[in-house]
């Protein structure tokens, strides 16, 4: 699953590379989304590598693209610092580069997201072997292991993650696999768990398929630890997230090599935009546009909500539809957000998750 040294690659001359984020309100996960781009400008050491946030930092990914093109830079290879194509790969990034290039007149060329493959299962797969042997896990026949993945409204991407998690049983041998989600989606870490348990494992390890840090790991962990409490008589193992994992940095060099061979082709087969899917026909043409322009290198976060710019001061006011896709970016709204151990479980008097 290694690469060929990306020193013996021949590298466009006037190349230029920019790393798309999301951006986060922990520092920690920011810290760690610089730390993997370092990595991967030691991999291609002669060829400028920048990076930009879609939103809560800065530089945005105009200022990255700035950056670079004052550099003298005449080709970007933009790649999406994302798991998976969800809508922030097929919808915002894009937009912005679009933009971008239209009112610079810079040619950008989109690389695929981190996706599925064997560099990536290796790299989850690495998470797990580490968390094996720390504590030191005998009998994987006998034990139980549940991958959390972000979640979103695109039902292509959550089903990848349900796709790693298979190859992770079956390439260990666990006795048992089950896919949970930290939002949007279902069903949730909590009543996900719940539900996993009752098939009778006493060890359960908790690998959350993240690259970086944040309030969503956390919020994995939290869930985690509630059903832990109610349930004594199982051990609960906790993985690390992906971070800068020897595998994924290979995986980003992989994704610039594909742009320069002419093979950096996404799978449209499945995408709800292209693809009149079951339960989401409505979305096909969807309009590409990016949800993030009024929040771009924003800090301005309610820290009793977690969205931007918010009014919380009446702590019992009740979400309406309408106010709730004003909090979401307006993203389209996801057909399943009632279900009973989706996002619906999330809502308080003072939180609310589309």
């Amino acid at each position: 699953m290694t690469l060929s040294p990306s020193t013996t690659y021949k590298y466009p001359s006037n190349l230029g590379i920019v790393l798309c984020g999301h951006g986060s309100r922990d520092p920690q996960a920011v810290k760690e989304f610089i730390n993997v781009v370092n990595k991967i400008k030691c991999k291609i050491p002669n060829i400028p590598v920048s990076f930009g946030f879609l939103e809560f930092n800065r530089p945005i990914i105009s200022e990255a693209l700035d950056q670079l093109r004052n550099m003298g830079v005449e080709r970007i290879i933009a790649l999406p610092a994302m798991l998976f194509a969800a809508g922030h790969t097929k919808n915002d990034i894009p937009a912005v580069l679009n933009q971008y290039t239209t009112q610079n007149g810079l040619p950008i060329q989109y690389g695929r997201e981190l996706g599925l493959d064997s560099l990536m299962i290796g790299a989850a797969g690495a998470r797990v072997k580490e968390t094996i042997t720390k504590y030191h896990i005998s009998s994987l026949s006998e034990t139980l292991l549940v991958v959390a993945g972000r979640g979103s409204s695109d039902p292509d991407a959550n089903s990848n993650v349900c796709k790693i998690t298979r190859m992770l049983v079956e390439g260990f041998g666990f006795g048992w696999g089950e896919t949970v989600f930290s939002g949007v989606t279902f069903p949730l870490v909590e009543p996900g768990l719940r539900h996993a348990i009752k098939l009778g494992f006493k060890k359960v390890i908790l690998l959350p398929y993240f690259l970086f840090s944040g309030i969503l790991v956390s919020r994995v962990r939290d869930h985690c630890e509630i059903v832990s409490n109610d349930n004594p008589d199982v051990q609960f193992f906790n993985a690390s997230y992906l971070s800068d994992q020897d595998f994924v940095i290979d995986t980003f060099i992989e994704r610039i090599h594909e742009v320069l061979n002419g093979e950096n082709f996404m799978n449209c087969a499945l995408c709800k935009y292209r693809s009149s899917l079951l339960g989401f026909e409505s979305e096909v043409g969807y309009e590409q546009v990016s949800h993030h322009n009024h929040v771009e290198g924003s800090l301005g976060i309610c820290s009793d909500c977690g969205f931007y710019k918010c009014d919380c001061k009446n702590k019992n006011k009740s979400f309406s539809e309408k106010e709730a896709l004003e909090h979401s970016h307006q993203h389209f709204p996801y057909p399943h957000a009632e279900h009973p151990l989706g996002p619906v479980t999330l809502r308080s008097l003072n939180n609310i998750q589309i």
